[in-house]
């Protein structure tokens, strides 16, 4: 029982800890990106096994269901994380 208190207090403590402004970004750039739209996965191959194989996925965030801009997403995102506007501009998907 005291081992499981120490890891519940351990994962709090962990929770609590502040993220860097450099680390903000980054996750934040990925929800940016993930709020341009979907994002389509193709892939196509084959091998000397099983002959020719496809796969694909499609996945899209709720913020693009939402129609959220992406900018605003990265910025509002950096602000509830760290407390402050962001170091740098976001880097969005070419589309």
């Amino acid at each position: 029982m005291m081992r499981i208190a120490l890891v519940m207090a351990a994962i709090m403590v962990a929770g609590c800890t502040p993220i860097t402004p450099e680390r903000a970004a980054d996750r934040c750039e990925e929800r940016a990106r993930a709020a341009q739209g979907p994002e389509i996965g193709l892939t196509l191959g084959a091998n000397s096994d099983s002959g020719p194989f496809a796969s694909g996925s499609i996945g899209i965030s709720a913020d693009a269901i939402r129609g959220l801009d992406p900018v605003a997403v990265y910025e509002s995102c950096v602000m509830n994380l760290t407390g402050e506007p962001p170091i740098r501009p976001v880097r969005l998907r070419v589309m």
